[in-house]
């Protein structure tokens, strides 16, 4: 049985200006320790399609569909519910570090919280675990780094905590959103070599959302490309990059500069197949 299992996933935004389409029958599976990339470009609905598994849509979305995880449907519980989901079982990594990190607080008391909170330890025990946690995620002399606040820390080992704080529970499912954004292409592979070792240390599911597939390659095991809220095209890694089958993962695909040949002008997405609504 697969751990997460999406059928037929809608998302809708209510406006002033009307009903928006984000997500329009996203369907996938994702076993257990396995990874799984969605990739697209900014606006693809990728993001949100990860939201309303932890029912994080603002106000006006409105979700519809199916999404079970560990064979119990948890699409629009009740928040009550979905509390024992969040943190506990399910984890995220948000897109920016230095906004997601309360700026007010030190590192030690935003850990400490979730694990007060979540598995009721008391603050000397969930001090010990949120060092513990960040030494797992390498940072140097965590110690005594727990105690400082986030302006405090790099871009890179903001990264690492927002990493460790999802992890703090041992959730069987990791969402990471853009994981490296706004990093340089140095802390970027450490981030993502990081995220794969720290898989196999604790047979964490990860879905991977990204719009670059350079980052996917020798990571996930499966990869979904989204445009406009569809799926272009959902197979193994492997193949999407030995063959794409649909126009706009081989505009991707085309546009990624290359060291190995020469090239006078990079490619850019065609999106001639927009008018068909894209279908796989």
């Amino acid at each position: 049985m697969a751990l997460l299992e999406v059928k037929n996933l809608k998302i809708d935004f209510l406006t002033h200006d009307g009903t928006v389409h984000a997500v329009k029958d996203l369907s996938y599976t994702l076993e257990k320790g396995k990874t799984l990339a969605i990739v697209g470009e900014s606006g693809s609905g990728k993001t949100q399609g990860a939201f309303a598994l932890m029912g994080l849509l603002p106000k006006n979305g409105r979700a519809s569909g199916s999404v079970m995880f560990d064979g119990k449907e948890i699409l629009n519980l009740p928040t009550r519910d979905l509390r024992a989901y969040r943190a506990e079982r399910i984890g995220i990594i948000f897109q920016d570090p230095m906004t997601s990190l309360n700026p007010y607080l030190r590192i030690s008391r935003q850990m400490t919280e979730v694990l007060e909170l979540h598995r009721g330890m008391s603050h000397s025990a969930a001090l010990a675990e949120s060092v513990r946690m960040l030494e797992a995620v390498r940072i140097p002399d965590a110690k005594n780094r727990v105690h400082m606040y986030p302006h405090e820390f790099s871009g890179g080992m903001r990264q690492r905590v927002m990493i460790a704080m999802a992890l703090l529970c041992s959730p069987e499912l990791l969402i990471a959103d853009e994981p490296t954004t706004a990093l340089d292409v140095t802390v970027q592979a450490e981030i993502i070599d990081l995220l794969v070792d720290l898989q196999e240390d604790f047979n964490t599911a990860i879905i991977l959302i990204t719009h670059d597939l350079g980052i996917v390659a020798g990571t996930c095991e499966d990869t979904l490309v989204m445009f406009d809220g569809r799926v272009m095209e959902y197979r193994k890694t492997a193949d999407i990059f030995d063959k794409a089958e649909h126009p706009y993962t081989q505009g991707l695909l085309a546009a990624v500069p290359r060291l190995d040949r020469k090239v006078e002008r990079l490619s850019t997405v065609s999106y001639d197949f927009v008018a068909a609504k894209g279908e796989a």
